[in-house]
């Protein structure tokens, strides 16, 4: 018996020691040491034996390319040695088609969020030479034609290719002016909104080159003031169309090697049109342009002739609301058909369609295909992700060509996404969950585990060794029934009796998600210490948000900012009907679209949140970009009482909590017209508020110290007023 209770209070005494040694999270651990970020593993480039991919690593004093199976992982051969061709560093690479070339990317220089310029070298790895692409200057987007002798770029917005046997440099264009005309590249807005920063595509046998040209000369200019430390502050001017005003005019040329000729092609007399993508089908001969019109709610395929510029419409799509682009056109080796999605049955689907507009559904049912990784012909199978299983999961799945003999290849719940061999042999799952790190595993292509390349187990014992809170899912109905999706973090220990205050955390843009099972890369720690420090900390997608089908998605449509705050105020009157919650402390916090729906929030849910935080918010649609902006809203001119009755800054007089608004001065993105107009409304109003400038950084707000310099700013705030 006394041996019994001897054994029973030791093991208290180690549960104790065990749960006392548990360390209190700082926001040095999350932001300056990174503690709470997994270890994670690049994209894979594959090669086209579809059995080795290749990857930088250290050579020596410098950097290489190497060679690795994709079976075992181990080393298989050398591609590029930096330290022999005296080429110490290099930010990315680009294969030739059939890999005996290299385009190696060096002194990068960022332009926005996917535009950049560099110096390029190419590297032949039968001759073992580099040498410089141009010395005239640096170049963007150089891009081999098939055959590898010549490669495309833009320069000083004009495109040119340079002839590698010769050593020629070919100009294509001459008109190129900044702020004026772009060859080759794409304008601020299409590069942001469509997510295409360049603009020209070589033909499959080389021999043309398909290029949009932007003329922007009536465009709007928006200025930024940058502060250098000099006496008189520099600025950055650049065309940004905003909302209702005029865009760049876009146009479609076809410039062919042998003649040096360019021609333009008629896209139809549509004076403000989009042209969103082009791609060349498997005949060198056929282009498809996308065209779509001003409100993104008409798009047409139209196949361009490029021996005559002759056109012809393939495939036309309207929807009531708005049509989203996507990059999952893929033509089949027949050149007969293509594959294309699509929302147009309520939910989106993969469709194989014929030139002549015919088509087939491949998938079908209540659920969005959120990804489409190809298509093996060999096999005659289709390889997708979808949340079919729940929106708040993603699995992996194949598909024959006929829409039959469909297999979920991932298990794991949570989310999964995958990268297919360029053979379609094998693929690259990454998994992970709320409350589970990504792990990074290699798949056959039939399902079956090859070999483990991550699974961040030192992670895990790192974050172990914190006092943390596992990640609960819930659900709910609002008052006007309509069910929710949420995920919760408790205080660890809670006491039974005692009311927590709560912290909402928000994003709810059309088509975003929060509340999916997977990893919170970026605010996790912050997260969990905000539990650790007797915060409820919660998250809700609201309507709007993605993975529910068109008709969940697009009901915002022209009144964006309406239906999300409602969903956002019944969260915090849920939550606050809790026995557990402190209904007097719930505050809000969100960046970019989420600054703008916390700032609604606290405004208009005046009697519910007691104190928000708007990191980067739009304030008003009309100071947002064209493209984004009139997809779900049209112009200001159309939908007047839209833009009016959902912005932020003319309900500043309902201020009545705490209100902290936070934006980077450079933010090239939602420009801080929008904050400083807030803060003028608030001034205005006579409303107190605390803000906070980053001078210099963009829409990330980061840099150095600057990440935790801000969350110390939240965290105070959130402290000192919930």
């Amino acid at each position: 018996m006394r041996r019994g209770l001897f054994i029973l209070l030791c093991s208290f005494l180690i549960i104790g020691q065990s749960t006392a040694q548990k360390k209190d999270i700082t926001l040095e651990d999350v932001w300056q040491y990174y503690a709470f970020f997994p270890a994670s593993v690049s994209g894979f480039n594959f090669m086209n034996d579809g059995k080795h991919y290749a990857k930088i690593d250290d050579d020596r004093n410098a950097k290489g390319i190497f060679e690795y199976d994709i079976t075992t992982g181990e080393k298989s051969g050398t591609i590029f040695s930096g330290a022999e061709a005296k080429l110490s560093s290099f930010s990315s690479y680009r294969f030739s088609e059939n890999e005996d070339k290299i385009l190696l990317e060096t002194e990068k220089e960022q332009i926005y969020r996917h535009s950049s310029r560099a110096n390029f070298f190419v590297w032949n790895k039968e001759n073992k030479s580099l040498n410089p692409l141009s010395e005239n200057g640096k170049q963007r987007y150089a891009r081999f034609n098939k055959s590898a002798d010549r490669v495309a770029f833009v320069r000083k917005n004009n495109l040119f290719y340079k002839d590698l046997n010769s050593g020629k440099e070919i100009q294509i264009t001459n008109d190129g002016k900044e702020n004026e005309i772009i060859n080759g590249a794409t304008d601020w807005v299409y590069e942001e909104e469509f997510s295409i920063p360049t603009a020209f595509e070589w033909s499959p046998d080389g021999n043309r080159i398909a290029f949009l040209k932007f003329d922007e000369s009536n465009v709007e200019e928006f200025t930024m003031t940058m502060y250098t430390g000099e006496l008189y502050p520099g600025s950055s001017t650049f065309k940004y169309p905003k909302a209702g005003e005029d865009n760049a005019k876009v146009s479609l040329h076809i410039y062919t090697l042998k003649s040096g000729k360019t021609q333009k092609i008629d896209l139809g007399n549509q004076p403000d049109m989009y042209i969103p993508r082009i791609k060349w089908t498997k005949d060198p001969n056929q282009l498809i342009a996308f065209h779509m019109n001003r409100h993104q709610n008409e798009l047409e395929l139209i196949s361009v002739n490029a021996k005559n510029g002759k056109t012809q419409s393939i495939l036309k799509e309207k929807n009531k609301y708005y049509i989203d682009i996507h990059d999952h056109l893929t033509f089949l080796e027949d050149g007969k058909r293509f594959v294309w999605t699509s929302e147009k049955s309520g939910y989106n689907h993969i469709y194989i369609y014929d030139f002549k507009g015919q088509k087939t559904q491949i998938t079908k049912g209540n659920f969005d295909v959120t990804a489409f990784y190809g298509v093996d012909e060999k096999k005659g199978l289709v390889y997708f992700q979808s949340a079919e299983v729940s929106p708040m999961e993603r699995h992996v799945y194949s598909i024959n060509l006929k829409g039959k003999k469909k297999k979920q290849l991932t298990t794991q719940s949570g989310t999964n996404r995958a990268q297919f061999s360029s053979t379609k042999d094998y693929y690259v799952n990454t998994h992970s969950a709320a409350n589970v790190p990504p792990s990074t595993i290699v798949y056959s292509a039939t399902g079956k585990q090859v070999r483990t390349i991550e699974d961040n187990a030192a992670f895990k014992k790192r974050v172990d060794a914190y006092n943390t809170s596992p990640v609960e899912f819930f659900d709910f109905k609002t008052s006007e029934n309509v069910s929710l999706n949420g995920w919760m973090i408790k205080p660890p220990n809670m006491e039974k009796g005692k009311k927590y205050p709560v912290f909402m955390y928000v994003y709810g843009g059309p088509g975003s998600q929060t509340a999916q099972d997977s990893w919170n890369f970026s605010n996790y720690g912050w997260f969990q210490m905000l539990a650790q420090k007797g915060y409820i900390v919660v998250s809700v997608d609201n309507r709007g948000t993605g993975a529910r089908g068109e008709e969940f998605k697009k009901m915002t449509y022209l009144q964006l900012g309406k239906y999300e705050t409602i969903d956002q105020i019944e969260t915090a009157k849920y939550l606050a009907s809790q026995s557990y919650v402190d209904g007097d402390r719930i505050g809000i916090f969100g960046w970019s679209y989420g600054g703008y729906l916390s700032s609604l929030c606290l405004l208009k849910g005046a009697d519910v949140f007691k104190a928000a935080i708007a990191v980067a918010p739009v304030t008003n649609w009309k100071w947002y970009d064209t493209i984004y902006t009139e997809r779900f809203m049209q112009t200001p001119k159309e939908n007047e009482r839209g833009y009016e009755d959902n912005s932020p800054t003319n309900f500043a007089n309902l201020l009545e909590g705490e209100y902290l608004i936070v934006h980077g001065t450079a933010d090239d993105n939602v420009h801080a017209q929008n904050t400083y107009e807030m803060i003028n409304a608030l001034i205005n109003a006579n409303k107190q508020f605390d803000s906070y400038f980053y001078p210099n950084r963009n829409h990330g707000i980061y840099g150095g110290v600057t990440r935790l310099h801000l969350y110390t700013k939240m965290t105070n705030f959130i402290l000192e007023n919930l």
